[in-house]
């Protein structure tokens, strides 16, 4: 049923309703370049009123009163004009795409990603598909914004491999790397990193507290099992029938017939050789004795694989670079080192304008820290909520939103977090909820906004990879393929948000809903 209605859909209709409303509006606007300008530009308005009226709030940990700078000062333009080229560089998103854009275009150009995807194809049942890319995309957020680079032009080709819409895949694709940090099967890095945060603000009440990186699985499997359900509805529902149609594009894409030829094969069993090869040695630098980099013997105990986390892009570019060529060797797609030069060259062609937006992107974020703006709207959302004087079942919730609105803000979520964490956390410990179910509620509201938001890099690259299939689609398209999903995330996350304080369902192993303070601490408040 999906199929045929993915495969058929257009947004060529002229209805009136709100989804017609807001693509209107979206492919109305200027060129994201020019969005982030105008942000700029209003950035800097905004931090000369605040400089001026005063504004300022006190850091929850150190105790210091952040103040509003003007970004016009002696001392920012200074500073604006001196790190240009540091603050563009320096960008991490860009590293990140640059460095994996690398090895992906050797491996997508030799043909490696087409036969795994082929090979895939003969297990995926159709049926399915939806669900299986949203899930994926989930679990593709473990290796970090890695995952938004790899993943969404694959569930692009995918969806293309099986005759069906390959925007429908990138949105979906999209939505699942977006959702995989408050929604997954796995705990993974990012627990250890939110936790990290979150037993910094702990800490300023109960010294001794320590974060338990398990704390939100259970709440993770749950949400996940939502956003795939509810997903796969509004996908086939709602985004499917109003996507344009596709009949077919000049980019390379995996056939439809599943079947690989001898040549394929070949080529497979070559790289799943140096993949082998590659984990391997991975493994051999977390366990050699003496000599072990991806592994922190000496540092904290609750982190030790923190070095791997760090590594996790340069091994994907060693993979997808020796995996691609060795494949490219077999298959005849690659016959000497000019050709893998060649197509590393070429993998970074599409990312053309991506360059030139992230130029804005990044000193637009840089002078939002800068004017400490971004730390102070934080603060004082945290203590909107503790003046609300509103019950738990309703508190979280509206850290949620508070989280959801914010992340127009501050893009970061770790970076976010850290601002409101250390009044968040230990206002609602006062208030007897658990450090662990304060995060899970941060969560929710931390990942829907990433799917409409400007201020994420990865909408603006997934717009570019719709781009690859069908180069008249423009922003408001996108937008209103993707707004449907955010909401109906939104609106299962607040649900089951409320739903799992009133029934006082653990959020994870060792983890609870409530929170008793320790008695010294209960006497001194």
């Amino acid at each position: 049923m999906d199929a045929a209605v993915d495969k058929a859909g257009g947004s060529a209709e002229t209805g009136r309703g709100f989804l017609n409303w807001v693509e209107r509006m979206g492919n109305r606007l200027p060129d994201p370049v020019a969005i982030f300008v105008a942000m700029i530009g209003v950035l800097v308005a905004v931090s000369v009123i605040g400089s001026a009226l005063g504004w300022s709030a006190v850091h929850p940990v150190t105790g210091e009163e952040l103040a509003v700078k003007s970004l016009l000062s002696q001392d920012l333009l200074r500073q604006l004009l001196s790190e240009m080229p540091r603050t563009y560089t320096g960008f991490a998103p860009l590293g990140m795409v640059l460095v994996l854009l690398l090895g992906a275009g050797v491996a997508e150009q030799a043909g490696l990603f087409a036969a795994l995807l082929k090979k895939a194809m003969g297990g995926v049942n159709q049926r399915l598909l939806v669900p299986s890319v949203i899930l994926i995309g989930m679990l593709s957020s473990h290796v970090g914004d890695a995952g938004f680079i790899i993943f969404i032009p694959l569930a692009g080709m995918l969806f293309a491999s099986a005759g069906r819409n390959p925007l429908l895949g990138l949105v979906l694709g999209f939505a699942g790397c977006c959702t995989g940090l408050a929604g997954n099967l796995l705990p993974g890095q990012y627990d250890v990193l939110i936790f990290g945060v979150t037993q910094t603000g702990a800490q300023l009440l109960v010294p001794d507290w320590s974060m338990n990186p398990l704390g939100n699985w259970w709440f993770l499997l749950a949400i996940a099992a939502a956003n795939v359900l509810t997903g796969w509805l509004v996908a086939v529902k709602i985004v499917a029938p109003r996507l344009p149609s596709w009949q077919g594009s000049s980019i390379p894409t995996p056939v439809v017939d599943a079947s690989l030829s001898a040549t394929e094969r070949r080529g497979l069993r070559a790289a799943g050789i140096v993949a082998l090869l590659v984990a391997l040695a991975v493994a051999s630098l977390m366990v050699f004795p003496g000599f072990s980099p991806l592994y922190d013997h000496a540092g904290d105990a609750d982190v030790p694989l923190r070095p791997l986390f760090g590594a996790l892009v340069g091994i994907l570019f060693a993979l997808m670079l020796g995996a691609g060529w060795a494949y490219g060797r077999a298959a005849g797609t690659i016959t000497g080192h000019r050709d893998v030069i060649a197509k590393m060259a070429t993998g970074l062609t599409p990312m053309l304008p991506y360059l030139v937006l992230i130029f804005f992107a990044s000193h637009f974020v840089a002078m939002f820290g800068w004017s400490n703006l971004g730390p102070i709207t934080a603060i004082a959302g945290a203590g909107l909520l503790r003046e609300s004087g509103a019950p738990t079942a309703l508190m979280l919730p509206i850290l949620t939103t508070a989280s959801a609105w914010l992340d127009f803000l501050i893009a970061s979520g770790s970076a976010k977090w850290t601002a409101m964490a250390p009044v968040a956390v230990p206002m609602l410990m006062l208030l007897d909820v658990s450090p662990e179910m304060t995060t899970a509620a941060y969560r929710v509201g931390d990942t829907v906004t990433n799917l409409i938001s400007p201020l994420n890099p990865y909408f603006v690259m997934t717009l570019l990879f719709c781009q690859r299939y069908l180069p008249q689609m423009r922003m408001g398209t996108l937008l209103a393929a993707t707004l449907p999903l955010a909401v109906v995330f939104y609106l299962a996350g607040m649900a089951i948000t409320a739903g799992w304080v009133a029934l006082d369902l653990p959020p994870g192993p060792g983890a609870s809903v409530g929170y008793e303070l320790p008695a010294a601490v209960s006497r001194a408040n």
